[in-house]
């Protein structure tokens, strides 16, 4: 099944063709209306009519999420903000957002992106999809929502968290498609057998999984305790949102990345080379089609490979592999993103506290736990426990306040944190996400 057959299933020569007349379409764009790429360009000798075939692409520098931080709030943007219909964001790692910007095309063809994927993953006009994505500066739940208006499904917009409610209406409302994290998935289940609920009597027959790494074997555990066919889907606000690529159902080995709207390349992390078919290095995509804020040669930083080969699907779109990690020391808990000097940057406000700290993160079940380590000072360390306390939940609350992530602090001696000569090991990450 597909919701548009005739550019999922383009031969690969008219593919090639319809990316090389929207990225040259772009270039000249973003050339004319972005200083930063207009500069970029002009620095580096180059002009939009330089890109003449697809190989020329790697003429071009990348943009990376600094570039983004740097032009905060809407300097990158490429349409004027009386175009700009929708605004969504995600966290950096200064404490400011990365912003991006939709215009009314761009959430049309974001709506068709995620109604394509909604079908590869094997949903339907009939379908009643329970969508406990966080809506809100996320583009997790209205990305999803879109995509299922488009497609003509039915969908609740339950958003996250209240989990005894969400499997009520499961239950009653009978959903049949479940979007959320995969650890959340997971905790529903536990919730639900708590309640004497069982997921096979339920109606659900699909969940589609992103927002955070997880495993194959994750899968098994999901699809076993939810009594559905978990699909995994990739996106990132900077790109688009979810439904960048998505794996099929009927083969599930890999994510279809809708090419006909983004050109997607494998580089080596470290050099900037870009790699061949089938080599696992670092995902580069570059937007053809977006308004509001199209990025070219994006450094997403995950780590993935490539292959064009057929699938059984039909769809020829190229396939990335499951996400193994990241190039950078960015971390995914719960489907939030942390950087670490975000969690520093809020440790350092706070008196009493010292500049030595560890990111303990762990899976308990099914859902990740992130614990704070983190020196006090001398003065206070002798205290009152009552003090230490309050100390603690100060750290706690103002984590959860500005990054949005439930954490545990624990305060340490002075002078127990490990120090290093070199780069500070600050995290230590107990998940096994392979």
């Amino acid at each position: 099944m597909f919701f548009n057959e005739e550019f999922e299933t383009l031969p690969r020569v008219a593919l090639e063709a319809l990316q090389l007349k929207r990225l040259q379409s772009v270039l000249e764009r973003i050339y004319s209306n972005v200083p930063f790429y207009k500069e970029t360009f002009d620095s580096n000798g180059l002009k939009p009519s330089d890109i003449s075939n697809l190989e020329d692409l790697q003429k071009l520098p990348f943009t990376t999420k600094q570039n983004m931080r740097d032009s905060y709030p809407y300097g990158l943007f490429a349409a004027p903000m009386d175009e700009i219909i929708r605004i969504h964001a995600s966290s950096g790692t200064t404490g400011k957002p990365t912003v991006v910007g939709y215009t009314k095309k761009d959430i049309s063809t974001w709506s068709e992106l995620m109604a394509r994927s909604f079908v590869a993953a094997g949903a339907h006009k009939g379908d009643i999809i329970h969508n406990a994505y966080g809506y809100g500066l996320f583009t997790g739940g209205l990305g999803a929502h879109y995509g299922a208006e488009q497609l003509g499904a039915s969908v609740i917009p339950i958003s996250g968290g209240n989990t005894k409610r969400q499997i009520m209406i499961m239950q009653d409302f009978g959903s049949t498609v479940l979007t959320c994290t995969p650890s959340y998935s997971l905790f529903m289940a536990e919730e639900a057998q708590a309640e004497g609920v069982d997921f096979k009597k339920l109606k659900l027959r699909v969940g589609i999984f992103g927002a955070e790494p997880w495993s194959e074997a994750m899968r098994h555990e999901i699809e076993s305790k939810l009594n559905l066919s978990a699909i995994d889907i990739y996106g990132l606000s900077e790109i688009m949102g979810p439904g960048v690529a998505i794996e099929c159902i009927e083969a599930k080995k890999g994510l279809h990345i809708w090419e006909d709207h983004f050109i997607p390349e494998i580089i080596n992390p470290e050099t900037g080379e870009r790699l061949p078919e089938g080599e696992r290095g670092e995902l580069v995509i570059t937007t053809i089609t977006k308004q509001g804020i199209p990025l070219i040669r994006y450094r997403t930083r995950d780590i993935t490979s490539l292959t064009y080969e057929p699938c059984i699907c039909g769809r020829t779109h190229a396939i990335i592999t499951r996400m193994s990690g990241r190039s950078d020391d960015m971390l995914i808990i719960r489907g939030v993103n942390v950087f670490p000097s975000q969690i520093e940057a809020i440790l350092v406000g706070i008196e009493g506290i010292e500049p030595h700290y560890m990111l303990m993160i762990d899976r308990q079940g099914t859902l990740d736990t992130l614990t704070v380590q983190v020196e006090v000072s001398e003065h206070l360390f002798s205290d009152e426990i009552k003090v230490l306390q309050a100390l603690a939940r100060r750290v706690e609350k103002e984590i959860k306040d500005m990054l949005g992530v439930t954490c545990t602090a624990k305060l340490v001696e002075p002078k127990t944190i490990q120090r290093s000569e070199g780069k500070a090991k600050r995290v230590t990450d107990n998940r096994n996400l392979q």
